[in-house]
């Protein structure tokens, strides 16, 4: 079974996602349990917290179908050691703030060598930095997205994620999300049924689909290897339907969130439906 959704607005408080998310025709869905433009939030309060996981329940989503995004001003590869620090300490309050919702997964952006170190070492840094997080945290898993490879931006290649992953300790709690228009960016050819078929070929070989937690289904603005990480709506991009197809049609995408954040949500609730009628019954 597919369970689809979007990454809903948490505005009010993070018990308005699950209900946001019911409302577009949801069985799935993403979220901030914070500002994401922001370092530091106030403490999750025990109603929002209670009053979240009512209406998760409620509304039949299950904490391993709600995929929560970490803030974009994390990097956990920075060469700096005063701003890692800042940016490991963000990553932990986030992970923690996902344990007191009872959800199982956290997703976040892997990270940036801006240029000062080598992709090695960035790489080594980002595994140390959820080593670090894994270690002062409990129930929540690590998922690390693949990236457009936008400026210094790591992750766009699978040998990178795999990589990141041999360095992790427990490698029960770290996993990996696609992002369809990041890969299609990054050069990974998903526009036919062909290449959907070697792509995911590829990332069975490279990184293991037993990592597999989570996806992100965008279409493209941008073209194949641009490098350029710029969503559209589904089928209003270069990136074109037939993924979507095959990804609804394998069962190896079963019991995942997938999740669009597609750039019109006015369209989020027909999208849904697009993708449900390409599933074969």
């Amino acid at each position: 079974m597919k369970f689809i959704g979007a990454h809903v607005s948490a505005a009010g408080g993070v018990e308005n996602a699950p209900l946001n998310a019911a409302a577009i025709g949801a069985n799935a869905f993403a979220l901030f349990t914070k500002n994401q433009r922001q370092w530091v939030a106030k403490p999750l309060e025990a109603a929002s917290i209670d009053a979240f996981r009512q209406h998760c329940a409620d509304k039949g989503i299950a904490p391993e179908h709600v995929l929560p995004h970490d803030s974009y001003l994390i990097n956990l590869g920075h060469p700096e050691a005063d701003k890692l620090a800042t940016s490991r300490a963000a990553f932990l309050d986030e992970m923690r703030r996902c344990a007191q919702l009872g959800l199982k997964l956290l997703n976040f952006h892997p990270g940036s060598h801006l240029g000062q170190v080598s992709e090695s070492e960035c790489l080594a840094t980002i595994a140390a930095s959820i080593n670090s997080a894994l270690a002062q945290s409990e129930g929540v898993a690590a998922v690390i997205e693949n990236t457009a490879g936008q400026g210094t931006n790591l992750g766009h290649r699978f040998e990178q994620l795999a990589e990141i992953i041999d360095q992790v300790d427990d490698k029960r709690r770290v996993g990996v999300c696609l992002d369809t228009c990041h890969a299609f960016a990054a050069g990974y050819d998903l526009s036919t049924q062909a290449g959907c078929a070697a792509v995911f070929a590829e990332f069975e070989r490279v990184v293991g689909f037993g990592y597999l937690r989570g996806m992100h289904l965008n279409d493209s603005k941008k073209g194949l290897g641009s490098r350029v990480d710029r969503h559209d709506s589904l089928g209003k991009g270069v990136l074109g339907l037939e993924v979507f197809k095959y990804i609804m049609n394998d069962p190896r995408f079963d019991n995942l969130p997938l999740i669009l954040e597609t750039i019109d949500e006015a369209l989020w609730a027909e999208e849904i439906n697009l993708l449900r009628s390409y599933e074969r019954t």
